[in-house]
């Protein structure tokens, strides 16, 4: 009786195990996306920041000290060179004056008086009653007189011109973007010179001051086309063109930058200066050359082992404009619908294409990266099936 049980046991343990067997979905092959091999424009750029500039801004200062009397010109005012801008207080100025004038006058008086004591003694050498050395003394008083008079006349000279500087007037025409003073503070040019106002000549032409890194910055040259836009206007793209790159570098945590300065054309008067830019320079392009999606350059079969497979190939570095040395892997499906690997060797990138100068055709057909399977557990709708 126990042997019965036990033979009826194992053929209900087969059939279910054939149940199982016959409903379990056959593992599923691994597939892959893949994108084809194209003709189109590559360009590559170089990104930065920068800052947009007024071309030429000019600090206006002055050179004596003294309290704002009268202000004649103010934020976004449009001015002309020599316009008048401030007064300072002329009060301590004209009194300066005075005070050389009357050192002046008396410097004078001295020197008068000391042509005529020495042709009193000249009259008096002739007669017999002066000395030679005594003569020579009077004349040295005369020349000493006369030098103290060019002297205080340099001064009396260079307060009026002191008082001429409490008005501050224009150096150029342009128009007020900053004033740094009101009416009754107190300015002090001791030490420096303080700002007063900062003047632009032209707003319509400005300059982005932008910081490129060392590494990028071999590929920029003068004349490249720039795309840039501001937060002010997301939406819309400007143009502008690279004017110089300086050769002063800026140093900080040991990053090295130069700065670029882009020429922009503000005819519309809609930049103002301050504004950040998001620089995009264009220093490389090429139309219609064959191009492979930069993602099948990094893509790696997952179980692979060959160690020239294993390394990624790098792109062409952004911004370098190197010639095509390279010699990188990528994988197409084979009939068999396993990998094949092929050697190519690429140009330029962009970060989304790179371009291909041997060993692949348009039409071609790469793979990108590994398809996403579902957990069978989920998808196969598996239960058991009663015969």
């Amino acid at each position: 009786m126990k042997s019965k049980k036990l033979v009826l046991l194992a053929g209900v343990a087969v059939v279910a195990a054939a149940a199982v067997w016959r409903w379990m979905p056959a593992p599923e092959k691994p597939k892959w996306v893949t994108a084809k091999v194209d003709q189109g424009p590559i360009v590559q750029r170089v990104s930065a920041n920068g800052t947009l500039n007024p071309v030429e801004l000019v600090n206006v200062g002055t050179q004596v000290s003294g309290t704002v009397l009268r202000l004649h010109a103010d934020f976004n005012q449009r001015v002309k060179a020599g316009q008048l801008l401030v007064e300072l207080d002329p009060a301590i100025l004209e009194a300066q004056i005075r005070q050389s004038e009357a050192n002046l006058a008396s410097a004078r008086a001295t020197f008068n008086n000391a042509e005529l004591v020495l042709r009193r003694n000249e009259n008096l050498k002739g007669k017999g009653f002066v000395s030679d050395g005594a003569l020579d003394g009077f004349r040295k008083d005369v020349e000493t007189a006369r030098a103290q008079v060019m002297q205080l006349e340099a001064q009396v000279s260079r307060d009026k011109t002191n008082l001429g500087y409490s008005k501050v007037r224009s150096p150029i025409d342009g128009i007020v973007v900053n004033r740094g003073i009101d009416v009754g503070q107190t300015v002090a040019a001791s030490f420096q010179t303080p700002t007063l106002f900062q003047i632009a000549r032209d707003l319509r032409r400005m300059q982005i001051d932008t910081s490129v890194s060392e590494a990028d910055v071999g590929a920029i040259q003068a004349g490249q086309p720039v795309r840039f836009t501001v937060d002010a206007f997301r939406d819309q793209d400007f143009s502008a063109q690279v004017r110089m790159v300086r050769l002063n570098p800026t140093t900080q945590q040991n990053v090295v930058t130069y700065n670029v300065v882009i020429d922009v054309d503000n005819k519309d008067g809609i930049l103002l200066p301050g504004m950040t830019a998001q620089v995009a320079i264009v220093t490389n392009r090429k139309e219609n050359v064959l191009r492979v999606p930069a993602a099948a350059l990094r893509f790696r079969p997952p179980d692979t082992t060959d160690s020239a497979a294993a390394t990624p190939a790098a792109p062409v570095e952004k911004g370098r404009g190197r010639g095509a040395s390279q010699s990188p892997r990528i994988y197409v499906v084979g009939e068999s619908g396993a990998l094949v690997p092929k050697e190519i060797k690429i140009g330029i990138s962009d970060g989304r294409f790179t371009e291909v100068l041997d060993g692949l055709g348009a039409g071609d057909e790469v793979v990108t990266r590994a398809a996403v399977v579902a957990n069978n557990s989920q998808t196969s709708g598996f239960r058991f099936r009663m015969f």
